[in-house]
This record gives structure tokens, C-alpha cells and sequence, in this order.
């Protein structure tokens, strides 16, 4: 009985053996998680550095305008009393634009006419004196300087019937010059003087574009002045319409600066379309040679260390990441142009520079080649045919 009692005993219960086993669980699902945490890989985003661009664009906006452009006034001075036109009117050869009182100019006519009538008088009076003097003179009964004189008096009389006559041809001229008129085909693009205003002689009143080629007029800043040279060809875009896109030349640039702004004036010819209209904006696209090549790279994969400007390369090899200083050129819209410090070929994390660390594992985004051959379903052998 004694033996059989203490063979009992040594026997573990069945409450300490779950304890037991519970407790192997717990430390092999801490070993294995230690294990797990041990390496972390962070899937990154990535550029490849192209090539450095040879040129560089220049972009500049501007409006589109006639080549020709007239500003019309009259040649009299007088107050405005009809306006026949408005802004965005077509007008041909002969059309009045605008008209001015013409009362003192018509009776500066009569007057004119008036004193033609009267030398004309005096010339048939004094022609009518000379040939008497000339008939006495052949008869000896005048003398030589009477004949003379009257002939004399008959030559200004002439004279002063033909300053009468150019004088009332000029006050007709006047009496015409009332009525402004256009002398080409075009469109109205402004109106300087109103009904009732009294204007000067050559006070623009209205302007007027000239049909034919229409151009783009920018302003250039004197750092890229340079580059634009007659004949260079352009791009020209249109704010209107994004797909409407013409081939340009530059026909003229300014040989100074604007005093106000300190930018030249340069005119870009455009070819006809009927899509373009006169005060469209368009950008003007211009390429040129960059002298100082750089690489771009999104903003968002250019970091600070230290202060100064790093990027993060990916080493494909290893699957690591490794920090390298740049210097940055300056700033576009798409992004970052870097002077120094990258090659073509690097391969460049394009975001989340903030979270990486030297030497950290990174793994890179599957290429279409990569899916395509992960996504093919593996063979299966053939398992024969049960009968």
C-alpha cells in the first residue's frame, strides 16, 4: 500500500501541465514575433534619372493683334456729331465712321465762291482795259507804259481768280474732311471720341485693325532677350482652345527696353486661321539651347540634411537606400532642376524621403513584366487518368 501511494504522487496533475504548455506557446509566439520585427522592408516609390536636357522652354504670354492698326481722326478741327460705329464693327473703303459740324466749313464755301465770282469779274474788266490800251496804242494815241500798266493790271487780276479758286477748292476739301471715313477693310477696336466732343485736327477717334496677318506681341525680359532673334520659329498655344496650336515666326523685336517695365517688345507672326481672333491670349513657346544642363526630379524627392540638399538612391542590388548630397538649380513648375550630384541612370526615391534612413531595406514597385509573370498560373503535371 505504502508503494503504491508514492507512485501516485509523482504523477504531474493535469491543471499544472496546461499551465505548462500554455506558457511554450506564449514565449515561441514572442520569439517568433521578435523575430518577424527584426527587418523591416518599406516599399518606396521611385524616379530613374533620364537624361539631362540639351534645351530648355521659354514660355511668354501675350494677345493676338492685327498687324496693321490704325488710329482714324479728322483732319479739321470741329465737334463730333454723329458716330456710325462700335466696337467690333466691320468697315470697308468709304464707310463714315464718325462725322463733325460742318456749318463753318459750308459757309467758308459760299465765301470762297463769292470772291471767285468777283475776281473773275475783275480779270473780264481789266482784259477789257488792255485791249482798248493795246487798240489806242497801235493808233499812237497811248503811250507805251499805259499799255504797260494795263497789262500789268490784267496779269494780277488773273492771278488773284486763281488764289480765289484754290481757295474754294480748299474750303470743299474742308466741307469733305467733315465725314471720317475708312480707307481699308478692318475692324473696330476702339472709339476715342463720343458725339459731342470737340476734337482737335488728328485726334484719334477711332481705330481700326486692318485685315491680313494677325501676330502676337509679347514682352521679353532682357535675360532671355537673347534668344529671340527675327526668324526664329515659335510655338504659339491659345488659351481658347488647348488643341489649337500654330507654328510662329518672330517678325520684329523691339531694339530697346519699355523704360516702365525694362522688357523688349517682340511680335511673333502667325499663319491665317479663321480660329484665332483678334484679343485672344496665347503663350508664346520657344526653344533654345541650355547652356547649363540639369536633371529634374520631383519636388517631393528632394530632403534637407543638415541643411543642405539631399536625394535617396536606391542601390538595386542590395534593395538598399543611400543618401546623396545635390545641388539644386532652381525651381519649375513640374518640379526640381539639379545641377550636380545625379546621373542618368540613378534610380531616386520619389516620396517619402522623411522616413528613410541609410542602409534601410526598401522594395521597389513590380515593372508590367514583374506582374505579368506573377499573375501566369504555374504548370500542373498531368495526374494520369484513374480508371
Amino acid at each position: 500500500m505504502v508503494s503504491l501511494y508514492i507512485a501516485r504522487s509523482k504523477r504531474p496533475s493535469i491543471p499544472g501541465f496546461a499551465l505548462f504548455v500554455a506558457l511554450g506557446l506564449a514565449l515561441s509566439a514572442c520569439s517568433q514575433e521578435k523575430a518577424e520585427t527584426k527587418e523591416v522592408i518599406r516599399p518606396v516609390k521611385v524616379v530613374e534619372i533620364a537624361k539631362a536636357d540639351d534645351t530648355r522652354r521659354l514660355d511668354y504670354s501675350g494677345s493676338v493683334k492685327s498687324r496693321t492698326e490704325t488710329s482714324l481722326g479728322f483732319r479739321i478741327n470741329g465737334k463730333v456729331i454723329e458716330r456710325n460705329v462700335d466696337i467690333g464693327d466691320r468697315v470697308k473703303p468709304g464707310d463714315v465712321l464718325a462725322r463733325v459740324d460742318a456749318n463753318d466749313y459750308e459757309l467758308a464755301t459760299r465765301s470762297a465762291q463769292a470772291s471767285l465770282m468777283a475776281a473773275q469779274k475783275q480779270v473780264e474788266t481789266t482784259d477789257l482795259t488792255r485791249k482798248r490800251a493795246e487798240q489806242l496804242f497801235a493808233k499812237n494815241f497811248a503811250s507805251k507804259s499805259q499799255l504797260e500798266a494795263q497789262t500789268l493790271a490784267y496779269e494780277q487780276a488773273v492771278s488773284s481768280r486763281d488764289a480765289a479758286a484754290s481757295s474754294l477748292e480748299q474750303a470743299k476739301n474742308q466741307v469733305a474732311y467733315t465725314d471720317l471715313t475708312s480707307g481699308l477693310n478692318g475692324i473696330v477696336t476702339a472709339i476715342n471720341a463720343d458725339v459731342g466732343q470737340v476734337v482737335g485736327t488728328g485726334t484719334p477717334v477711332v481705330t481700326v485693325a486692318v485685315d491680313g496677318e494677325k501676330e502676337v506681341q509679347i514682352a521679353v525680359p532682357e535675360t532671355d532677350i537673347a534668344q529671340f532673334r527675327i526668324g526664329k520659329s515659335v510655338q504659339a498655344r491659345f488659351w481658347s482652345d488647348n488643341a489649337l496650336v500654330l507654328d510662329g515666326k518672330v517678325r520684329e523685336v523691339a531694339g530697346s527696353a519699355d523704360l516702365q517695365s525694362r522688357t523688349f517688345a517682340v511680335r511673333v507672326s502667325l499663319p491665317a486661321d479663321p480660329r484665332v481672333l483678334l484679343g485672344m491670349t496665347a503663350t508664346i513657346e520657344a526653344k533654345v539651347d541650355n547652356a547649363n544642363a540639369s536633371i529634374s526630379i520631383p519636388l517631393s524627392a528632394l530632403g534637407q540634411k543638415d541643411g543642405a540638399s539631399v536625394v535617396w538612391l536606391v542601390d538595386r542590388a542590395a534593395g538598399t537606400v543611400h543618401m546623396r548630397p545635390v545641388k539644386v538649380a532652381d525651381f519649375s513648375d513640374d518640379g526640381v532642376r539639379v545641377a550636380d550630384g545625379l546621373r542618368p541612370g540613378d534610380v531616386v526615391v520619389a516620396a517619402g524621403t522623411q522616413f528613410m534612413s541609410e542602409n534601410m531595406k526598401v522594395k521597389l514597385p513590380e515593372t508590367g513584366d514583374q506582374k505579368a509573370a506573377a499573375a501566369e498560373p504555374a504548370a500542373v503535371p498531368d495526374a494520369g487518368v484513374v480508371r
